[in-house]
């Protein structure tokens, strides 16, 4: 009987993401990746559906799907996931870690 794993879910998801990259018209490879989900979405979407019809083939991975799914169809599914995470959006923790980083390089400078 075939079973999911984790190795094999990361393959599909990273499919699903080059094929959004690949849709997107903006410029730089950041900006692409966080522009068009719809691929990610339908991957979310087609197993949740496989899952509810049979669940076995999960039994080796555990992972919420429907909670992928509901951050990936918010406007900014990276920002999500770091209010989520980090109690903050991307650009906060990216400005946060670079002021920290800036100051550890100064005491060394000391």
């Amino acid at each position: 009987m075939f079973k999911y794993n984790k190795e094999l879910l990361f393959k599909e998801f990273e499919d699903a993401k080059e094929k959004d990259i690949a849709l997107s018209k903006k410029k730089t490879y950041d900006e692409k990746e966080n522009d068009v989900h719809t691929n990610r979405i339908q991957f979310f979407k087609d197993h949740i559906e496989l899952k509810n019809k049979q669940s076995k083939v999960y039994d080796d991975v555990d992972i919420k799907f429907d909670k992928l799914l509901e951050v990936y169809q918010t406007p900014n599914p990276r920002d999500t996931f770091y209010l989520k995470i980090f109690g903050m959006t991307y650009e906060q923790k990216k400005n946060q870690e670079e002021a920290e980083y800036e100051s550890l390089g100064s005491k060394d400078a000391i």
